[in-house]
C-alpha cells in the first residue's frame, strides 16, 4: 500500500487497482489455506492424531474462539487501519495453514488452529466491513453473489488439484498444507504492493457499538452462528466417520459444493435484489430445516450415502444465502457503525460456536441423529426471526414492529 486515496478518488485508477479488485484477490486469497485446511481436516485429525467425536468438537471450540473474540478487532482498528488489518490476518491465516502438518499431535493441532482461527476470524470481520463500506447498496447484493463465486473458483482449483494429484502423486498433508499456505501468503504480498490505502468518505467508529435497533440483526447473527457450527464441525465428520470417505473422495464432494456455489452464488446475489432480505432469508431457513432433518434420518433410518452427498451439496447452497443478512444490516446501518458492528456481531455469531462444538460432540458419541435434530429447531428459530424483517428495511425501519408502530401513529 504506496500511498492513501480518498474512496471517492478510486475510479481514476486502472480496474485491476480499484478497492473492488482487492477485494476479488482477498477473496481468492482466503479460501485457498481455509478451504483446503477444511478439505483434509478430519482426515488428518482421524490419521494424525485418532480423533473421534469430542475430540473434534473440542477442536472446533478451540477454533471458534477467536472469533467469540472478534470484538478485539476494534482495539486492534485504533492503531492499525483495517485495509492493514485484512491483509495482516490473511497473511497470520496462510502462515498457520502452511505449518499444519508439522504438528501431528492433539497439542499442536490445537496451537495451530487457534492461530489459523485468529487470521481467519479477524480477516473475516474486517473484510465485511470493507465490503460494505466500499460497495453501493444499489449494487451490493449481486457483487457479494460474485465475491462469493470468486472464493468458490479459487477453493475449486484447490480441490480440484487435490483430487487429480492426491493418490496420482502419493502427496502428503505436509506438501498439500505448505502449497496452499504458501499460495495465499504470495497474494497478501501483492495486494500489499498493487493496491494503495483506501479511505472510506465515513470514519468508523473506533468504540463498542451495540444499538437496540440492530436487536433483530443481532438475533440472527446468534443462531447463524449455532446452526452453522453443527454443519462445519459434524457434517463433514459424518462423511469420513460413518460413510469411510478418503481424502481424495471428501474433496471431490467439496468439489461438487463449489461448482454449485460459482453456478448459484451471482444467483443468489440477483434473488436478494429481487426479492428482498425477507423472502430469500424464509426460504433458506426452510430449507435448512428439511436438510437437518433429513441429515437426521441418515442414522435412524440408515438412508445411504447419495443421500447423505447430495444432502451436503444442498446444505452449502442454502448457507450462502447468508449473504442477505450483509444487505439488511446495510441498509438498517448508520455508515459510521459498520466497522464497529460488524466485530459486535462476528462475536455475537460466535457465542454458541464456542460452547456447542464440545458440547454436541459428547451428545454425538449418543446420538448423531439427535445433534441434526437439534439443528433443525435452530434452523426453525431462524425462521421465525426472518418473519420480522420488513419488505424494505432501511434505518428507523429495522423491524416489521417499528413499521407497525409507524402506521399506528399515522
Amino acid at each position: 500500500m504506496t500511498r492513501s486515496l480518498p474512496l471517492t478518488d478510486a475510479r481514476s485508477l486502472p480496474l485491476w487497482r480499484r478497492p473492488v479488485a482487492l477485494l476479488f484477490a482477498m477473496a481468492v486469497a482466503m479460501p485457498l489455506s481455509f478451504a483446503t485446511w477444511s478439505a483434509l481436516l478430519n482426515n488428518f485429525v482421524i490419521d494424525a492424531a485418532q480423533f473421534d467425536g469430542s475430540d473434534i468438537g473440542w477442536l472446533h471450540t478451540v477454533r471458534e474462539i477467536p472469533g467469540f473474540l472478534a470484538i478485539g478487532v476494534i482495539l486492534v482498528l485504533m492503531v492499525m487501519r483495517e485495509q492493514v488489518l485484512a491483509l495482516s490476518a490473511l497473511a497470520l491465516l496462510g502462515a498457520a495453514t502452511a505449518i499444519t502438518a508439522l504438528f501431528p499431535n492433539m497439542a499442536g493441532i490445537l496451537i495451530v488452529t487457534m492461530l489459523s482461527s485468529i487470521g481467519f476470524h479477524y480477516y473475516e470481520t474486517v473484510n465485511q466491513s470493507l465490503q460494505l463500506q466500499w460497495l453501493p447498496k444499489d449494487r451490493a447484493p449481486q457483487m457479494l453473489g460474485w465475491l462469493l463465486a470468486a472464493g468458490s473458483g479459487a477453493t475449486l482449483i484447490s480441490y480440484g488439484l487435490i483430487v487429480l494429484t492426491w493418490e496420482a502423486l502419493d502427496l502428503s498433508y505436509n506438501t498439500v498444507y505448505m502449497a496452499s499456505g504458501g499460495l495465499t501468503l504470495l497474494i497478501v504480498g501483492y495486494c500489499a504492493i498493487a493496491f494503495p490505502q483506501f479511505e472510506s468518505p465515513t470514519p468508523q467508529l473506533k468504540s463498542f457499538v451495540l444499538r437496540r435497533r440492530y436487536w433483530l440483526y443481532y438475533a440472527l447473527q446468534f443462531m447463524s452462528g449455532a446452526r452453522r457450527q453443527i454443519f462445519v464441525v459434524f457434517a463433514g465428520f459424518m462423511m469420513v466417520e460413518r460413510f469411510g470417505f478418503e481424502v481424495h473422495e471428501i474433496t471431490a464432494l467439496f468439489l461438487v459444493n463449489l461448482i454449485a456455489n460459482m453456478i448459484c452464488a451471482p444467483l443468489l446475489g440477483k434473488a436478494v435484489h429481487l426479492f428482498g432480505e425477507r423472502r430469500v432469508l424464509i426460504v433458506e431457513y426452510v430449507g435448512l430445516t428439511l436438510v437437518f432433518l433429513a441429515y437426521g434420518g441418515l442414522y435412524w433410518f440408515g438412508w445411504g450415502v447419495l443421500l447423505a452427498a447430495v444432502l451436503y451439496v444442498i446444505d452449502h447452497i442454502f448457507f450462502g444465502l447468508a449473504l442477505a443478512l450483509k444487505t439488511y444490516f446495510q441498509k438498517i446501518a448508520s455508515p459510521e457503525d459498520i466497522a464497529p458492528t460488524a466485530a459486535v456481531a462476528f462475536t455475537i455469531n460466535h457465542i454458541a460456536a464456542v460452547i456447542l462444538p464440545f458440547a454436541l460432540g459428547y451428545l454425538w458419541l449418543v446420538s448423531p441423529g439427535a445433534v441434526f435434530a437439534l439443528a433443525a429447531c435452530m434452523a426453525l428459530t431462524s425462521l421465525g426471526l426472518a418473519l420480522m424483517i420488513p419488505r424494505h428495511p432501511t434505518p428507523g425501519n429495522e423491524t416489521v414492529f417499528t413499521s407497525a408502530v409507524k402506521r399506528a401513529v399515522a
